[in-house]
């Protein structure tokens, strides 16, 4: 299961169209192998602790991603790795 659709992604990047999906996509499939590196688990259980702020900090990595020199990059980036210390620790009591 992904953790976030398409149109989710689309959402969290403020994009109407389609024509970057390909590249949206790209950077879709490559967050759960992310997050499990950085935190120690996959973030699939959509009833499990910790997984809606897996969700939203998968939001801000991939503006981050997508988007690497916007004005809020540096606010997002200390957002994400206080989300992703966080989840670590959701990790490891699991």
């Amino acid at each position: 299961m992904a953790l976030l659709t398409i149109d989710e992604a689309r959402d969290a990047l403020r994009l109407d169209g389609t024509e970057n999906d390909t590249i949206i996509q790209s950077m879709l499939d490559s967050l759960p192998d992310y997050l499990e590196v950085t935190t120690g688990s996959r973030w699939e259980d959509d009833t499990a602790p910790g997984y809606q702020l897996a969700k939203q900090a998968a939001k801000f990595i991939l503006q981050l991603w997508y988007d690497p020199g916007a004005s809020e990059a540096a606010r997002l980036s200390n957002a994400v790795d206080s989300m992703l210390g966080t989840l670590k620790l959701w990790a490891s009591l699991k």
